[in-house]
C-alpha cells in the first residue's frame, strides 16, 4: 500500500503544482518518510491528512510597485503561502531574493509546518517573500520597498493569525520598516513580526537563536557517536546570521572553523576564521567575503562557493540555500573524513547527498529539526510580547537548547518506532507529521 500511496499522491502534486521543483523535492522527501505512518493509522488515510497537508490553507500572491532613488517605478511580485495553523498561527520567515517565486515559498512553507511543530511550541507553518533585491539598494529604495510590501501584506497577517519573520534578505533593517508600516496603517502595537530590534519588542537571543540550535542540535549527533567539538575542524558555508553564530558557538565549545563562503566564492583561514573581522565586513561594511582575505594573511580566497565542500573537514554545517551539497559534494565530503553533517539552510542538501550520508555512516542533522531554533526563539517572542515583558539572554538560551534536545529526542525515537533508526531525516519528518496529524484529526475536515 505505501509505494501505491506514495506514487499516487506524488503524481497529484506534481499535477497540480507544475514546474515548482523545490515543492515537490520537500514533498516527496515527507511523503516518502511518513507513508510508514500512514500504513500503521487507517484512520489518517481515511481522513487523507496527508492528502489535506500537501496543499496550503491559501496562496497569497501580490503585485509591489515602488519607486526607486532615479524616481522609476519598479514592480515586483509579492507571496504568502500559509499552509497549516493546526497547531498555531501560521508562523515563517520573509524572503526577499531574485530566486523566489511561488514553489520555492511553497516547498518553505509545507517544510516550516513539521519543523515548527518539533519545537514544541503552539505555531503553524507558511512562508512568504519577494523576488525583490535588497543588494544594492539603498536604505531609502528598501524602506519604500517594505512599505509597499506591507501595504498589502497587513491584511492577511495577524498575531494570532500569522505572524512572519526574517529569512533570506530580510534582516532587521527590513523588520524594522516592515514593522513601522504595519503599525503605522493598523495603529496597533502588538507582536506581529519576530525578528524584531529588543527596543521595540524584540527577544534577547533571537539574532543568534538559529546557528546556537544547529550546533546544540549536533552537539547531540556528536555524543551519541561518543565525540564533542573539542578539536573538530569545522566548514560553514554562508556568511550570513546563521553561518556567523553557528561558527560563534562552535568555537566556544572548542572547534576550529577553518572555512566559510558568500555566493560568490570562499575562505579559507589554516588558522581559524576571525568573527570580529567577518561580522565587520558582512554585518557592518555589507561586503563580499573576499575582504576576508585581504586583513587576513593565513587566508586564503577561493571563487565559486561549490568548492567549500572539498575542503576537508570533521563537521559540515551548510547554512547557505536550498540544494547546496549535491551527491558529487557529499562524495567529496565523505572521502575526506567528514562525520557529521548539520543543515543550517533549508533543504540545503540533495536526495542523493542525503541518501549518500546515511549510506556512509555520516550522522545527518536536517533542517527540519537542525535549524529549527531560530522559529522556536521566533515564538518565545510571541510569547514574550504577549506578556509585555522581556526574558534575560540566558534564559532564552536556556529555553532554546531545551527545544533544541527534544527535537533531537523526537527525532530519534519517532524513527525508531517506525523501523528508520538512526536516520533523524526521516524521525524529523514523522515526529512532526503524527503532531500536525492528530491536532487535525481532532478538528474534523476543514
Amino acid at each position: 500500500m505505501s509505494k501505491q500511496f506514495v506514487e499516487g499522491l506524488m503524481e497529484t502534486v506534481v499535477a497540480r503544482n507544475p514546474g515548482e521543483t523545490e515543492f515537490h523535492q520537500a514533498a516527496q522527501e515527507v511523503i516518502d518518510s511518513v507513508a510508514p505512518v500512514i500504513d500503521k493509522h487507517p484512520e489518517f488515510a481515511k481522513a487523507k491528512i496527508l492528502e489535506r497537508l500537501v496543499e496550503p490553507d491559501r496562496q497569497i500572491m501580490f503585485r509591489v510597485p515602488w519607486v526607486d532613488d532615479k524616481g522609476v517605478v519598479q514592480v515586483n511580485r509579492g507571496f504568502r503561502v500559509q499552509f497549516s495553523n493546526a497547531i498555531g498561527p501560521y508562523k515563517g520567515g520573509l524572503r526577499f531574493h531574485p530566486s523566489v517565486y511561488l514553489g520555492i515559498i511553497k516547498f518553505l512553507g509545507f517544510e516550516q509546518v513539521f519543523k515548527n511543530a518539533l519545537t514544541t511550541t503552539p505555531i503553524g507553518g507558511g512562508k512568504g517573500g519577494s523576488d525583490f533585491d535588497p543588494k544594492g539598494k539603498s536604505d531609502a529604495e528598501v524602506m519604500r520597498f517594505c512599505q509597499s510590501f506591507m501595504s498589502e501584506l497587513f491584511r492577511h497577517i495577524g498575531p494570532d493569525v500569522d505572524v512572519p519573520a526574517g529569512d533570506i534578505g530580510v534582516g532587521g533593517r527590513e523588520i524594522g520598516f516592515l514593522y513601522g508600516q504595519y503599525k503605522k496603517i493598523t495603529n496597533t502595537f502588538v507582536g506581529i513580526l519576530t525578528g524584531k530590534a529588543t527596543e521595540y519588542g524584540g527577544s534577547l537571543a533571537r539574532t543568534e537563536a538559529t546557528g546556537y540550535g544547529l550546533v546544540y542540535f549536533v552537539t547531540r549527533m556528536l555524543e551519541a557517536r561518543h565525540k564533542s567539538w573539542k578539536g573538530l575542524n569545522v566548514v560553514i558555508s554562508g556568511s550570513g546570521n546563521v553561518a556567523i553564530y553557528a561558527a560563534q558557538k562552535a568555537q566556544q565549545l572548542g572547534a576550529n572553523v577553518i572555512a566559510m563562503s558568500d555566493s560568490s566564492g570562499y575562505v579559507v583561514d589554516s588558522k581559524g576564521i576571525r568573527l570580529d573581522t567577518l561580522r565587520r565586513i558582512k554585518e557592518v561594511e555589507r561586503g563580499r567575503i573576499r575582504e576576508y582575505a585581504d586583513a587576513h594573511d593565513s587566508a586564503e580566497y577561493h571563487e565559486g562557493w561549490q568548492g567549500i565542500w572539498s575542503v576537508k573537514c570533521d563537521v559540515a554545517l551548510p547554512s547557505a540555500t536550498q540544494n547546496e551539497i549535491d551527491g558529487a559534494a557529499a562524495a567529496a565530503l565523505i572521502k575526506n573524513g567528514c562525520i557529521a553533517v548539520g543543515e543550517g539552510a533549508n533543504m540545503p542538501s540533495t536526495p542523493e547527498a542525503i541518501e549518500a550520508f546515511l549510506d556512509a555512516g555520516v550522522s545527518f542533522g536536517p533542517a527540519k529539526a537542525a535549524n529549527a531554533g531560530g522559529v522556536a526563539t521566533s515564538a518565545l517572542e510571541m510569547s514574550q510580547n504577549s506578556m509585555r515583558l522581556n526574558w534575560p539572554f540566558e534564559e532564552v538560551d536556556a529555553r532554546l537548547k531545551q527545544i533544541m534536545n527534544s527535537a533531537y529526542d523526537q527525532c530519534v525515537e519517532a524513527a525508531e518506532a517506525y523501523g528508520a533508526e538512526g536516520n533523524l531525516a526521516a524521525g524529523a519528518n514523522i515526529a512532526g507529521f503524527l503532531k500536525v496529524a492528530r491536532a487535525m484529526l481532532a478538528q474534523g475536515i476543514v
